[in-house]
């Protein structure tokens, strides 16, 4: 397996790489690159919600979001524990079990993942498809799109 594919793809099977915490990703590259294309915005957005449009009252709110998203800190879940879902249980069974996809293990599809209802359903169609096309060819299908 391609030692990129499996960076990018939790054991879980969703992807690290579009994940809005992973520290390598496009959504913390694309926020440090808003915040300095922003440069010092926050006076002008005051100005512009008095002469412009109110929405840019809001821009404080927006300013908050993007700092937290430009600080992105998670090296991914091959890396640590999962810093987006708490109660995931996925990445320690793989490694106890010594397994790279939870579509790997006799055990799957399991109950004791920690993840909630949705994403625990999306995480067992993720990983069949895995399963059946294989790692490498189920992250050509989804290197280019949105994880969310």
């Amino acid at each position: 397996m391609e030692a990129d594919v499996k960076a990018r793809l939790a054991p879980c099977g969703l992807h690290c790489g579009k994940c809005f915490a992973f520290r390598d990703g496009e959504i913390h590259d694309a926020a440090v690159r808003l915040q300095t294309y922003l440069g010092n915005f926050a006076p002008y957005a005051a100005r512009f919600a008095e002469q412009l449009d109110p929405v840019f009252g809001e821009y404080p709110a927006f300013a908050a979001l993007l700092d937290y998203l430009a600080k992105a800190d998670c090296g991914g879940c091959r890396a640590e524990k999962c810093k987006y879902y708490k109660n995931c249980e996925v990445r320690a069974c793989a490694q106890e079990k010594q397994v790279d996809f939870c579509c790997d293990c006799p055990e799957f599809p399991c109950a004791h993942t920690g993840l909630d209802a949705n994403l625990y359903q999306r995480h067992v169609a993720i990983n069949r498809k895995i399963a059946e096309t294989g790692p490498e060819a189920y992250y050509a299908t989804i290197r280019d799109t949105p994880r969310y």
